[in-house]
């Protein structure tokens, strides 16, 4: 009797541990090149991340624009045109909710063409907040960097100033039955990051490492260092000549330095299951 009963309990914990693993694998990761990603929930949400679709690097952006068709949540870390990038036409397109700090939030429904409607209180927020959407299956803190942010009139505009985007950003999204997830943003290294595992797990840190405009690989090493991602993808480099920073480079600085995060470098256009 006692080793059927032990039976049927083992039986239930391996199929709830079964379980919980196969929702947390539903959740998909897709670049686009440049720092444009989406992201999609185990319940079949769709959230964007500084949405160039059509950046320089990806070949099939105009084909990718088109097919997207579905989007809830837009998120957009600071004002410049290769972050924004697409937003505004998906937005009209899908209806997604734009979450950004209220200052960009307003210069891009002011300024950038974002459809003022889908800007609300709900998912506007500031650094050392945290939003919880989608009917809290996701939860979105905003995370600080260092850069600049301006917004400028979507080409064709007469408007030809750049306008203030308030303070540049990242964001860490934490999924019900998945990972966390940090993007970085345009940002160097600043030693604030350490405080971030302090309150999240880092599963993921999407980090840019192309140099010039941003940190190079070895600064990236050493961000990676302080938020102790489990695994670190490295974004915004190679759309532009002047962004010289590669993986590789990447790699023998994380190897330098210790740091134990897996270095996943992805292709654009793939999609991976976390």
């Amino acid at each position: 009797m006692k080793s059927n009963r032990l039976q049927q309990c083992l039986f239930a914990l391996l199929t709830l541990t079964m379980s919980t693993f196969a929702v947390a694998s539903n959740t998909e990761l897709t670049w686009y090149g440049h720092a444009a990603f989406k992201i999609k929930t185990p319940s079949g949400k769709t959230i964007l991340i500084d949405p160039w679709i059509t950046n320089p690097a990806n070949k099939n952006g105009k084909d990718d624009l088109a097919k997207i068709d579905k989007a809830d949540l837009i998120l957009v870390t600071h004002g410049h045109s290769d972050h924004v990038g697409n937003s505004a036409e998906i937005a009209k397109k899908t209806g997604a909710k734009l979450v950004t700090t209220f200052d960009l939030g307003k210069a891009l429904t002011q300024y950038g063409g974002y459809p003022k409607e889908q800007m609300g209180f709900d998912t506007q927020g500031n650094f050392g907040g945290e939003l919880t959407l989608l009917d809290g299956e996701v939860k979105i803190a905003f995370i600080p960097a260092v850069h600049s942010s301006s917004v400028v009139a979507p080409e064709g505009s007469a408007d030809k100033d750049l306008h203030d985007g308030g303070n540049p950003g990242g964001f860490l999204i934490t999924i019900k039955g998945g990972p966390s997830i940090y993007h970085t943003g345009d940002t160097d290294v600043f030693g604030d990051m350490a405080l971030i595992p302090q309150f999240h797990k880092v599963d993921i840190m999407l980090a840019c490492i192309g140099d010039h405009f941003t940190m190079g690989p070895d600064r990236a090493a050493e961000a990676a260092k302080l938020v102790k991602p489990g695994m670190i993808i490295p974004m915004h480099f190679g759309t532009f000549p002047v962004l010289t920073g590669t993986p590789d480079a990447l790699s023998s600085a994380l190897k330098k330095r210790g740091v134990r995060s897996k270095l996943r470098t992805m292709n654009i256009g793939e999609t991976i299951k976390l």
